[in-house]
């Protein structure tokens, strides 16, 4: 409680900009604290025993959030990389009801082969990549092979210029997001990974969605330096249906804020495997990530993320084995980086994209261009950036 208070006078002593609201005053403090001080008192840790806050300014109180054990068997668990959900702990806020963080529910060494598909495969063509926007398709194909080489030498040479990878700030999956028009539609489509479709459908039904379809997911990539601007995801047809987000690599601050942006937000880790569930009156609310933090040790790895993953994979697994060599690329990436998935079911069943005109099909086409702090579905940006611009 003294920590809390004490990050909260510390919020109330930050002078408050003309028109800003307790959403974005927030946003700003934690993008400015430095690590290691005692102004991250006021983050819920949801991987602490003791994880639970008390009354004060944006303090909710963590409780137990129930899971539907039944709905998933050990073994489509372990087919994708988790523990039996008999296992998982789970948890939501009063005040938010809906919300539900699972700390890291995977098995020991099974988060390498998610870190690889976001780095390897992911980024390939056919999906879509905010390095589009400047550049050809022959000059995007394969981000990995263009940038394993550079990255596998990040230790030796500092100066070296930065990999394709490293440039990678989100890609697409499934029904492709258009940033521009801030809709989704079915002329824009490729098939949706088997592998974190079937994922995503069991995290789904634990937390009691049955049937939940993965049907687009957008990928974030962070730099210690970036920024996820505050936004609500309502591109979506269907909002009955959850938000899926899976966090790898380092840590980070995730604010979660009310319908309207006077309301002042809650604080909390995401840690290397840590999973966010938004649904109900939660799919509809005002989120951001304000600041990534740097491995307490300069640059290194979440302990989880030291495990090897395991040579004896199930035989029906959804996981692949990954090698040493792609480990050591993956590895040297995420010592600086954390990579964020979110999947999301766009159409109710049976449910078909509204009938646009041709003028607002030509509108529609996608550029790939830059979103503002604020607009739904934010990009990952620099976070020397204006976050107003």
């Amino acid at each position: 409680m003294g920590k809390m208070a004490a990050a909260l006078g510390s919020v109330a002593t930050l002078a408050t900009e003309p028109g800003e609201d307790a959403f974005r005053k927030l946003f700003r403090f934690y993008r400015q604290i430095r690590p290691g001080t005692a102004d991250l008192g006021g983050v819920i840790d949801f991987s602490a025993t003791h994880a639970c806050r008390g009354s004060g300014p944006g303090a909710h109180k963590v409780i137990p959030s129930q899971l539907s054990v039944s709905s998933v068997s050990e073994h489509d668990a372990r087919k994708a990389g988790l523990q039996p959900v008999s296992k998982w702990r789970a948890y939501g806020l009063e005040g938010y009801p809906g919300f539900i963080f699972i700390p890291n529910p995977f098995l020991p060494g099974y988060q390498w082969h998610w870190v690889k598909q976001c780095l390897k495969l992911y980024s390939q063509k056919p999906n879509v990549c905010n390095l589009d926007k400047h550049m050809t398709e022959e000059e995007t194909q394969d981000v990995w092979e263009q940038s394993k080489a550079s990255l596998r030498c990040k230790e030796v040479n500092k100066r070296r210029p930065r990999s394709l990878l490293e440039k990678l700030r989100w890609v697409t999956l499934g029904y492709h997001y258009n940033w521009d028009s801030k809709k989704y539609s079915a002329d824009h489509y490729t098939p949706f990974p088997s592998d974190l479709a079937f994922l995503s459908e069991q995290v789904a039904a634990a937390c009691g969605f049955q049937g939940f379809r993965a049907e687009a997911g957008i990928l974030n990539y962070y730099r210690l330096d970036s920024t996820l601007g505050i936004h609500v995801d309502r591109s979506e047809l269907d909002h009955s249906k959850p938000l899926l987000s899976f966090s790898f690599g380092q840590s980070a601050i995730f604010l979660l804020g009310g319908r309207q942006r006077e309301e002042m937000p809650t604080a909390m880790f995401m840690h290397s495997g840590d999973i966010m569930v938004m649904s109900g009156f939660s799919r509809l609310l005002n989120h951001a990530v304000p600041r990534v933090l740097p491995h307490p040790a300069g640059e290194g790895l979440p302990h989880c993320l030291e495990t090897p993953l395991p040579t004896d994979l199930p035989r029906d697994s959804v996981v692949q084995p990954c090698s040493l060599e792609d480990w050591q690329v993956c590895s040297s990436y995420l010592k600086t980086a954390r990579v964020n998935m979110t999947v999301r079911q766009v159409l109710a069943t049976d449910q078909d994209f509204p009938l646009e005109s041709t003028e607002e099909r030509k509108r529609d086409i996608p550029n790939n261009g830059c979103c503002r702090l604020g607009d739904e579905n934010c990009q990952v940006k620099r976070a020397r950036s204006d976050p107003d611009s």
